[in-house]
This record gives structure tokens, C-alpha cells and sequence, in this order.
């Protein structure tokens, strides 16, 4: 398999079979995907402007306001991250890092952004 035909296959599973992969990931290598993702962040957020037409956006939490525990419920499912990767994504509100999606398309982004603000987050997309 090329890595353009890995890509694609990638491109093409649901949010839960790509939390399935990357647990077996992590399990098979022994790292974690939590750091990583936090550090790619700051790098796609700072080359967002240079698009005119926004066709991919990142899903950022600013708050999480009075209900952190369900904000963290809605963080695990989106992301498929643990209990202790959620809740440090979530108290990383308002900084740079606390980006809960990267690359997401509009709607899907959208939707994403509503799920969080039921549970009680203030979100920002970029």
C-alpha cells in the first residue's frame, strides 16, 4: 500500500474507526497521539489565513464553561481520546492547544461545534 492509498483510506473511516486505529497504534508502537495533535495544531492554525476560501477548519475550544464533565463526555466521543486526554484537552480551553478537531470540513464543523456548545463550551472555529 502507498502512502497516498494509506491516506485515502484514512480519509475515508468514521470518527470511530479512527479512534480504534489509533489506540491499536498506540498499543502496537506504545506512544500516545494525545501530544502530537496538541503540538500540530499551532502550525495549521498559523497557515489558516493565508486561504481565501475556507474549505477546512479547526474546531477550538475558548471555555468550557459550567458543565466540564459533559464538555469532556463530547470531547472523548468526538476525538476518541481516554478519559485522562479528554479532560486535560478540555482544561487547555482558551489556548492554542485546545484544538478538539483539525482539518474538519464546514458542516462537519459546524455540527462538531454545536455537540460542544449543548454540553456547556463556548468554541471557536478557525
Amino acid at each position: 500500500m502507498t502512502r497516498e492509498e494509506l491516506i485515502q483510506a484514512i480519509k475515508e473511516m468514521t470518527v470511530a474507526e479512527l479512534a480504534e486505529l489509533v489506540k491499536a497504534l498506540e498499543d502496537e508502537f506504545g506512544v500516545s497521539a494525545a501530544a502530537p495533535v496538541a503540538v500540530a495544531a499551532a502550525p495549521a492554525a498559523a497557515a489558516a489565513p493565508a486561504a481565501e476560501e475556507k474549505d477546512s477548519f479547526d474546531v477550538v475550544l475558548k471555555s468550557f464553561g459550567a458543565k466540564k464533565i459533559n464538555v469532556i463526555k463530547v470531547v472523548r466521543e468526538i476525538t476518541g481520546l481516554g478519559l485522562k486526554e479528554a479532560k486535560d484537552l478540555v482544561e487547555k480551553a482558551g489556548t492554542p492547544d485546545a484544538v478538539v478537531k483539525e482539518g474538519a470540513s464546514k458542516d462537519e464543523a459546524e455540527e462538531l461545534k454545536k455537540k460542544l456548545e449543548e454540553a456547556g463550551a463556548e468554541v471557536e472555529l478557525k
